[in-house]
């Protein structure tokens, strides 16, 4: 993988898409300083200081989108949580993409595709992880928050944990693009702590109530709500 550094940048994701057309298949952006990210759905994303990974991958698998590319976010999502129980932690997936730890949120993922002439230039998938961050930092966030250091009590080597995140993301993406989310179906199940409980779902100004019974073999969640009603969702957040 080629890694391009930006000292600063307004956003990884946001270079990425500006630059497509001169950056290779699974180059990687990342930066010290991301003034302006943005989360899943337009949420606010907060900058966490310059010890933590703010960075994104260019994929290049084809110039037409396909529905599996969509499960790439569920891919990274069990990659990042191999790499965490390394460190000797617990996470806990929260759908489709975020992921938990101590019922904290630890990191978070972006997946965005750049089309032209109805042609797909590439897809950029970007994630940002807590590695290092202040307490005073995460105690000003809106929602319950957490660092692998503060997890750990030890300073995290940020190279070292990109290192093994795109090692590990490389290993098996090949593999990934010829046969889907079913390939990492079980890992991520494992991890899945919202499955077998009631749940609310946001899609987008609708909120959907119900028991979350299960993950599908293309990584949506099925919710069966108090009418025994199912409901297949493919985009959302858990509340």
């Amino acid at each position: 993988m080629n890694l391009v550094f930006l000292e600063e940048v307004e956003s990884t994701n946001k270079y990425a898409k500006e630059h497509i057309d001169e950056l290779n298949d699974k180059a990687v952006i990342y930066t010290d300083n991301q003034t302006a990210g943005r989360g899943r759905l337009n949420r606010v994303w907060n900058y966490m200081g310059k010890d933590n990974i703010y960075a994104s991958i260019i994929l290049k698998p084809s110039d037409t989108m396909k529905e599996i590319y969509s499960n790439l976010t569920q891919y990274l999502c069990v990659i990042l949580a191999e790499v965490f129980e390394e460190y000797g932690v617990v996470p806990q997936i929260k759908w489709p993409n975020d992921i938990k730890i101590n019922l904290k949120k630890i990191s978070g993922i972006l997946a965005e595709g750049v089309i032209e002439n109805g042609k797909l230039k590439g897809l950029v998938l970007g994630f940002g992880i807590n590695l290092n961050t202040k307490r005073e930092i995460l105690d000003k966030i809106n929602q319950p928050a957490t660092s692998l250091n503060i997890e750990t009590g030890m300073v995290i080597d940020k190279q070292n944990f990109l290192k093994k995140v795109l090692e590990k993301f490389c290993l098996r993406y090949d593999k990934f693009i010829e046969e889907g989310f079913v390939l990492i179906k079980d890992e991520y199940i494992r991890r899945a702590s919202f499955l077998n409980t009631d749940i609310t779902v946001k899609v987008f100004d609708k909120e959907i109530e119900g028991k979350a019974i299960e993950i599908t073999d293309n990584g949506a969640l099925k919710l069966l709500d108090k009418n025994n009603m199912e409901h297949i969702l493919l985009i959302g957040d858990i509340l």
